[in-house]
């Protein structure tokens, strides 16, 4: 049982830096995915661009939809990677970093 406990705690804290490209800071505040549009611009001001693309709902093969995925990048100065945001319909849904 002992064992168990020890490697469930290990596989946690193996895990903990992976979920780490699911946060950005800006100054003090932490932005996360799920937040909205305007709590993001709100913590991090206007990005440095933006672009949106419209892409197909899909439901199996079939199209059911369409909705509007934006995509800002936030340039964080010298020696920093660009982190890049996409929103699906106002909502964070994933945040990542360029290469430089």
């Amino acid at each position: 049982m002992k064992t168990i406990a020890a490697l469930l705690t290990t596989l946690l804290f193996v895990t903990v830096p992976a979920s780490a490209d699911d946060t950005l800071r800006c100054g003090s505040k932490i932005v996360r995915t799920g937040m909205t549009m305007s709590e993001v611009k709100g913590y991090c001001g206007s990005p440095s661009s933006s672009s949106v693309e419209e892409q197909d709902v899909r439901s199996g093969n079939r199209v059911v939809g369409k909705t509007q995925v934006h995509t800002w990048r936030y340039d964080r100065g010298s020696g920093q990677r660009t982190a890049v945001l996409e929103f699906d319909q106002e909502k964070l849904m994933s945040i990542s970093y360029d290469s430089k």
